[in-house]
């Protein structure tokens, strides 16, 4: 079971210049005390077929983690052009948000990145030299969600024991819980500090 389950991912400046920074809003949820912080990073990948070619746009530490629906804004560099191959910078490439626990990997949540240029001419006859000043990027709003099981330093907390003879039961989450139509109790929700 996991201490950590992600709620949402908010994509505040989408879509945006090739060259903007992104921003975000992560919303999780924790079910016990962390003893450590959690460590959040954005990784751009142009070319699937080389993950030496991966950039790893910013990371950031975030806690102390109160028990709760918590959420911070985290804001990531946009990729180095000149580390992505020519072929690779019009077209589809992915951006993965991944959390860690104690250097434990429990989720990778990816998306698909559509670069283009800004205007209908240039995108049906692009130009020999790539103008990056002119690129724009979209983000799908459709993630896919990968979670590992690791091992917490704490436990979950017990559920209360059910009456005799009666069933207990909750709903599991599914990678198709989080989208943009996930509603979050403000109320409960906490702001984590990053560092």
């Amino acid at each position: 079971m996991s201490i950590v389950t992600i709620r949402n991912v908010e994509f505040i400046n989408n879509p945006a210049r090739f060259s903007d920074v992104y921003r975000f809003r992560v919303t999780f949820e924790c079910i016990a005390p962390l003893k450590d912080d959690l460590e959040w990073k954005l990784i751009y990948v142009s070319s699937p077929g080389d993950e030496d070619l991966d950039q790893e746009l910013d990371d950031c530490l975030v806690g102390p983690v109160p028990v709760g629906v918590n959420s911070f804004e985290f804001e990531g560099s946009p990729p180095d052009p000149s580390k992505i191959p020519l072929e690779d910078v019009l077209g589809v490439a992915a951006l993965i948000l991944t959390g860690s626990y104690n250097d434990q990997e429990f989720v990778r949540v990816g998306y698909y990145q559509n670069t283009e240029y800004d205007n209908e001419e240039m995108k049906e006859t692009p130009p020999a030299k790539i103008m990056f000043e002119r690129l724009v990027r979209e983000i799908s709003a459709k993630p896919r969600v990968t979670r590992f099981q690791i091992k917490w330093d704490v436990a979950p907390p017990q559920l209360e024991q059910a009456a005799a003879g009666a069933a207990t039961s909750a709903a599991v989450p599914s990678a198709n819980d989080l989208d943009d139509s996930m509603e979050v109790d403000t109320e409960k929700q906490q702001s984590v500090p990053t560092s």
